[in-house]
């Protein structure tokens, strides 16, 4: 199993020993030093919410009397979103929040994410200031009189849903006149709870939902990838659909399916979405370095420049501060819309597509036709303990010498008009290799021969 430590939180699996998978000492002990940083700063109070996990009420509950016996003041959102919790920090003007959720990680999973007073994720800086509290044990509880109060709130669903429905370019009255059917796959977690409201309230005319029991026993792979997703591609058929919808359990990610029961593909959601934005706010855009030449071309031909980040919402996120982005994001289905919030959000993000989509005369498919196919070949390899993958990339890094190479965020090897890019995950023991192309074969291949690469240099 494993525990994954990193300046943007904790993540692992639920059980074993403490220091090697996620139990309730490791929790604590994160909890506890993230609440010491935030008093530290004269913070007194922070919000609190989960997906729909097995493991979410134990871990909550290990949170918020960690935080309330330091001093701090606890708003438990209960089960929520990612986005919501990201609005509802500097909605309740506290000095940060936390979301416990392992995002699109199996059921076995949890994790930790920590805001700052903004909604957004804490800074590099203040991530290696918790490792170290962590680390040293560095944190002092209160007194039993100064014990943190604590308070449930059950208001930011409908304040969620109304900062969709009410934002600029959503436009409610057309995406009410084309009277969609749409299946949605909520994936046993908190979509379930958020996205029929929003929908409605959005006046889509039949929402059909798969796997809407809010169990934490995802019904398969709660990673909104096309292999995971074939039972939402045979209902939309089945049901005559307009569309189906995909969420991850935190409902931070979203990938839509044509009315054939084809992808329209998650890399295009972003795409999608920014075209639409552009052509009512021209400027600039960022995603990631991993994400598809799409979204530049169509920043492009819409006047803006497009800027390429590290992988990571953190780095996306200080990339369009800097660049003053109107739209950015990640290939991943992750959408994020600055004037709302700096954080990955779905249900704007079905917002602001159904409102492009509403404005297409046709279904989604041709809808999607708009767009060059580029294809992404998106693949993993496991790492073992003590594999030195510095020195793999080294070695790889000397092999393709002759190709123009960029080492901000791994390695990304250009190869005449495609790419192919190797990075460790963030929040898994695996090394992800995604390469594009105009063709997929050529994608597939590229990337085959660079996961051959790596095997071999892991082998001696």
């Amino acid at each position: 199993m494993a525990l994954i430590k990193s300046i943007s939180g904790i993540r692992g699996t639920i059980g074993g020993k403490p220091g090697d998978n996620l139990t309730p000492v490791d929790i604590v002990k994160f909890a506890a030093a993230y609440g010491s940083m935030i008093l530290q700063k004269n913070g007194k109070k922070v919000v609190v919410g989960r997906d729909g996990r097995i493991s979410g009420e134990m871990v909550s509950a290990l949170v918020v009397s960690t935080l309330r016996g330091l001093g701090l003041d606890v708003i438990d959102l209960g089960m929520s979103t990612t986005p919501t919790v990201e609005l509802a920090v500097p909605g309740e003007k506290a000095a940060g929040g936390i979301i416990l959720t392992a995002s699109h990680n199996p059921k076995e999973w949890n994790a930790l994410k920590l805001l700052n007073s903004e909604g957004e994720f804490i800074s590099a800086e203040e991530g290696a200031v918790i490792l170290e509290k962590v680390q040293k044990e560095d944190f002092i509880f209160a007194q039993v009189d100064k014990l943190g109060e604590y308070r449930m709130s059950n208001d930011w669903l409908q304040k969620s849903i109304d900062s969709v429905v009410n934002y600029p370019l959503v436009d409610v009255p057309a995406i009410r006149e084309r009277k969609y059917r749409i299946v949605v796959d909520v994936i046993n977690s908190t979509g379930a709870l958020f996205i029929p409201p929003l929908l409605k309230a959005l006046g889509v005319e039949e929402v059909i939902l798969l796997n809407e029991e809010v169990n934490g026993r995802f019904a398969h792979n709660p990673e909104p990838l096309p292999e995971n997703l074939t039972g939402l591609s045979l209902k939309v058929q089945q049901a005559k659909a307009d569309l189906g919808i995909a969420v991850d359990p935190d409902v931070d990610r979203l990938c839509f399916v044509c009315e054939d029961g084809g992808m329209f593909g998650e890399e295009y959601t972003l795409v999608a979405v920014a075209d639409y934005v552009l052509s009512k706010r021209p400027g600039n855009t960022v995603s990631n370095m991993s994400s598809t030449k799409a979204l530049k071309e169509v920043t492009i031909r819409r006047g803006g420049e497009y800027y390429p980040s590290a992988v990571g919402e953190v780095n996306v996120v200080r990339t369009m501060k800097r660049v003053n982005a109107v739209i950015g994001g990640e290939g991943n289905g992750g959408i994020i819309v600055p004037d709302l919030h700096y954080g990955r959000d779905a249900l704007v993000g079905i917002g602001l597509f159904l409102s492009a989509l509403s404005h297409h005369k046709n279904g989604i498919k041709s809808f999607r036709s708009q767009y060059p196919d580029y294809f992404i070949s998106k693949n993993k390899i496991e790492l073992a303990a003590g594999i030195n993958v510095p020195a793999i990339f080294e070695k790889i890094k000397t092999k393709y010498k002759n190709h123009p190479i960029n080492t901000d965020d791994g390695l990304k090897i250009e190869f005449d008009s495609d790419w192919v890019h190797l990075r460790t995950s963030n929040t898994e023991p695996i090394i992800r290799i995604y390469a594009e192309s105009n063709f997929e074969t050529t994608a597939n291949n590229i990337a085959l021969r660079l996961m051959q690469d790596i095997k071999e240099f892991i082998a001696p």
